[in-house]
């Protein structure tokens, strides 16, 4: 907290002491947080091709075709498997592009976000 005296002039203050009265002003500096952070999750099932899977990888988080294949591979073998870590708007957004996408190609994949 920073405090600082200043000096006012005679009678701005309304105090009895002409000529020499005293403020103090204080400012507090806001504590910021930094925000939750949420890892955003594919599970596996047993109808998604593993190259739509390699497919939603590289188009909605930016993995190259190595990265998104070794997710991928993650998924299959242990039935789940992180796609990345986000704040929660842009991991809720990243969940629900994933969700329409597979909707719209008549895939059941699930993906969803749970906090870190």
């Amino acid at each position: 907290m920073e405090v600082r005296r200043v000096r006012m002039q005679d009678g701005e203050d309304g105090g009895d002491t002409p000529g020499r009265s005293t403020s103090v002003i204080t400012r507090t500096k806001p504590k910021t947080k930094k925000p939750s952070l949420y890892r955003v999750l594919l599970l596996n099932d047993d109808y998604t091709p593993m190259e739509f899977v390699i497919h939603i990888l590289e188009r909605f988080f930016q993995k190259d075709r190595e990265a998104a294949t070794r997710i991928m591979l993650h998924v299959h073998n242990h039935g789940v498997g992180e796609c990345g870590v986000f704040t929660y708007e842009v991991a809720e957004t990243k969940v629900t592009q994933v969700m329409d996408f597979s909707r719209q190609h008549q895939h059941p994949l699930q993906c969803v976000m749970e906090k870190k």
